[in-house]
């Protein structure tokens, strides 16, 4: 089966899928994205992705491409043409083609471009296992909170993990974790505090973290939301990540230590039950 790409109110073969060399997305990585899961053929959490996207777009004074009912339209179709059942959903926008130059263009159209990935989001392996993580500077720009394309040092953070086993890294920052390279990070304290990260311009809102805090709390589960240092997690019983595509993943091990007894924790994995079973009912497609 022939994967079909959106691209800018088009649908194509990926084969036939391109973009503008003049793309400020491709020149300057001036643009956002947004992902989201698919499950049972229906985008979890969409409504709130585009919520985030009209942020990122409000914070860098970039133009929607178009409406949300036209946007939505178009993830549905594309949804149904590639026949995915489980997956993601991609979608970033880019303020359009224009000769480089660094200031904004007086006037060009952003660029809209989407496409779909079939994964196995709810059967992962590493739910049984956990994640290995270590720690790496957070060596980012300071408006983590904006969703843009400009991803090159989580990826190099990722493969540093790679490279020493790991599955993920956690960057640190003064001393006190930020967020890991593509998700969320939480620790559970020896007293069943589940402690993340407030929000800031520090890291990124996630969605699944929204989400996730709120199950917390209605199972009645007590969330601190400030930062942790180094020296917690090494004392934390559990520790977890949360994003799109993962969900709610526990992390059992950081910098070669065991975290807890070196299993997943009884938290995160309630958690991720919870998360499944609300996602699955209250599909937004």
């Amino acid at each position: 089966m022939i994967r079909m790409v959106y691209v800018n109110g088009d649908f194509l073969a990926e084969q036939d899928a391109k973009i503008s060399v003049f793309d400020r997305g491709f020149l300057f990585a001036d643009a956002v994205y947004e992902v989201s899961t698919i499950l049972d053929g229906k985008l979890i959490d969409n409504n709130a992705h585009l919520r985030r996207l009209a942020r990122s777009l409000s914070e860098l004074s970039m133009a929607a491409p178009c409406s949300d009912k036209e946007l939505v339209a178009a993830q549905q179709k594309l949804v149904e043409l590639n026949g995915v059942n489980e997956g993601l959903l991609y979608l970033q926008v880019s303020r359009g083609v224009a000769d480089r130059d660094f200031g904004y263009p007086a006037h060009s159209d952003s660029s809209l471009v989407m496409f779909t990935q079939t994964k196995n989001v709810i059967d992962n392996p590493k739910v049984k296992t956990g994640l290995k993580v270590i720690s790496i500077p957070d060596i980012r720009w300071e408006r983590r909170d904006i969703k843009t394309v400009g991803l090159l040092a989580p990826c190099m953070g990722k493969q540093s993990a790679i490279d020493a086993g790991a599955d993920d890294a956690w960057m640190v920052q003064d001393g006190h974790v930020t967020e890991g390279t593509s998700n969320n990070a939480y620790i559970v304290t020896a007293d069943n505090k589940i402690k993340t990260r407030q929000l800031g311009n520090e890291i990124l809102s996630g969605i699944t973290r929204t989400a996730v805090l709120k199950f917390a709390k209605q199972a009645q589960l007590e969330v601190v939301e400030e930062a942790f240092t180094l020296d917690e997690i090494a004392n934390a019983k559990e520790a977890f990540i949360t994003s799109a595509s993962l969900f709610v993943m526990p992390v059992v091990n950081f910098d070669g230590k065991d975290i807890g007894d070196g299993k997943p924790g009884p938290i995160s994995q309630q958690l991720r039950e919870i998360y499944i079973a609300t996602a699955q009912e209250r599909a937004d497609l």
